[in-house]
C-alpha cells in the first residue's frame, strides 16, 4: 500500500490555501510490525509515526509543511526532482540542512536533473550548506541513457521499490516517475504439516524461507508443498510540468494511480496562448489529462499543480474562478474517478495481489481512497 500526502499543490507561486508543489509518497506493508518497515533501526514509536517515504518535488516552504504532518525526515528514503523549475525545487536545500540538523545520518537517494547537483553545490560553497549524510545523487539524464531507466529501492527482504524515469514534454527538460511497490509475502500452510504429522520446530520457519528440509525421522520436505507466496504491486504515476500527458501512455498502463498537472482549464489555455503566440506555457489542461485517461482507460486520477487564479472553493455557479470550473473541465471527458488535489490531503493506493486479483471484476472498486487532511491529528 501506498499513502499520498500533497504538500503543496499550487502552480507557479503559493497561495493562502495552497503551497507550491511537493508530494509526500509513504510506504506501508501492513504484514509487517512497525520495527520492521525500512532497513533502518527506529524505535516503534518512531515508526508508527513515519514509515519510509519518499519525496516527489520540494517547492519553496516544503519543509514547513512538513511540520504539520507526522511525516519524519530520519524516514525519508529518496527524493525525486521532476524539473529545475523554483516552484518544484526551492525548497531542496533548506530540507536537507534541516534534515542535518535534526541529526540524520543515515545516505539519503536524490533522484534529479544534473542542474540540481550544480545548485547544491552552490549552497554549499557559498551557505556552508553542510551534510553530515552520504546524499547519493542519481542524474536523470544518465538514468535516461541507460537501457534500464530504474533505480531499485530494498526497504526490506520483502518489500521493494522500483522508481522508473519518463520524459515529459515542457519548456525545460521535465519528467515523471512510476513508483512501483512490490511487497512479498510467504505464507506456511501449518494445518498441512500438522496433517502430515510434522510439529512445530525450527523447521517450520527454514520452510517458510524457502528451504527443503528434513526431518530427524527422514522426510524430505519441499518449501513449495507448504509455502504460499502472495505477492502485492502497487504503481503510481507522478508527472512533473507536462503539456502531453501521451508521454505517459506507456507508464501507465498497468498504473493504478495517474497523478498529473491540471494548471488551467482548456478555455484558459487556449486564451493564454492566443494573447501571446510567442509563448507557450506548455501546461497541461483538465480537459486534456481527462482526454488521455479517458482514451487509456485509466480508473484513478488526481489533478494538481493549479493556477492561483482558481480559488479553493468549489462552486460552479460563481463568476470567480474555482475548483469548480477545474472539475467540470475534467469530468466532461473523463469517467473515471477524479480527484482535485488539496494541500495536506491524503489518500491510499492499493494495488493487485497475485494473478486472480487483476481479472476485470476485481477492477469495480476503486483502488485509490481519500482518507482525509494530514492535519487532523493536529485538533
Amino acid at each position: 500500500m501506498l499513502k499520498l500526502t500533497f504538500l503543496g499543490t499550487s502552480a507557479g507561486v503559493p497561495t493562502k490555501q495552497r503551497n507550491v508543489t511537493a508530494l509526500a509518497i509513504e510506504c506501508l506493508n501492513l504484514h509487517t510490525s512497525g520495527s520492521s518497515q525500512g532497513n533502518r533501526p527506529h524505535s516503534n514509536s518512531q515508526n508508527k509515526k513515519s514509515r519510509p517515504w519518499l519525496l516527489i518535488d520540494c517547492g519553496e516552504g516544503t519543509q514547513q509543511q512538513l511540520l504539520h504532518t507526522k511525516l519524519s525526515l530520519h524516514q525519508l528514503t529518496a527524493i525525486c526532482i521532476t524539473h529545475v523549475h523554483g516552484d518544484h525545487c526551492y525548497g531542496l536545500p533548506g530540507l536537507l540542512a534541516s534534515a542535518a540538523m535534526s541529526g540524520r545520518r543515515e545516505p539519503l537517494t536524490l533522484i534529479a536533473p544534473k542542474a540540481i547537483s550544480a545548485l547544491l553545490d552552490g549552497f554549499i560553497l557559498h551557505t556552508e550548506l553542510y551534510l553530515p549524510f552520504i546524499l547519493n545523487f542519481v542524474s536523470i539524464e544518465d538514468l535516461l541513457s541507460q537501457e534500464d531507466n530504474k533505480i531499485k529501492i530494498d526497504l526490506d527482504n520483502q518489500h521493494q521499490l522500483m522508481i522508473e524515469v519518463y520524459p515529459l514534454s515542457h519548456r525545460v527538460p521535465s519528467h515523471g516517475f512510476g513508483i512501483t511497490q512490490t511487497i512479498s509475502r510467504r505464507t506456511l500452510n501449518t494445518d498441512k504439516l500438522i496433517a502430515n504429522g510434522i510439529p512445530a520446530s525450527a523447521l517450520w520457519g527454514k520452510l517458510q524461507q524457502g528451504e527443503n528440509v528434513t526431518t530427524e525421522d527422514g522426510q524430505h520436505l519441499h518449501s513449495a508443498d507448504y509455502v504460499h507466496d502472495d505477492v502485492q504491486r502497487t504503481k503510481v504515476v507522478i508527472a512533473g510540468d507536462n503539456d502531453t500527458p501521451e508521454c505517459l501512455s506507456t507508464a501507465v498502463m498497468d498504473a493504478d494511480l495517474l497523478v498529473h498537472e491540471a494548471t488551467y482549464t482548456h478555455e484558459v489555455m487556449m486564451a493564454i496562448q492566443a494573447r501571446n503566440p510567442d509563448f507557450d506555457p506548455m501546461h497541461s489542461s483538465a480537459h486534456i489529462v481527462g482526454t488521455f485517461a479517458q482514451k487509456m482507460n485509466l480508473k484513478n486520477i488526481i489533478l494538481t499543480h493549479f493556477s492561483a487564479r482558481y480559488q479553493g472553493f468549489d462552486n460552479p455557479d460563481s463568476e470567480t474562478p474555482n475548483m469548480a470550473y477545474i472539475r467540470l473541465d475534467a469530468q466532461s471527458v473523463y469517467q473515471g474517478n477524479l480527484w482535485l488535489a488539496e494541500d495536506f490531503a491524503q489518500y491510499t493506493v492499493n494495488g493487485a495481489t497475485d494473478l486472480a486479483d487483476t481479472q476485470e471484476g476485481s477492477q469495480k472498486e476503486s483502488r485509490v481512497q481519500y482518507i482525509g487532511s494530514a492535519r487532523d491529528h493536529e485538533k
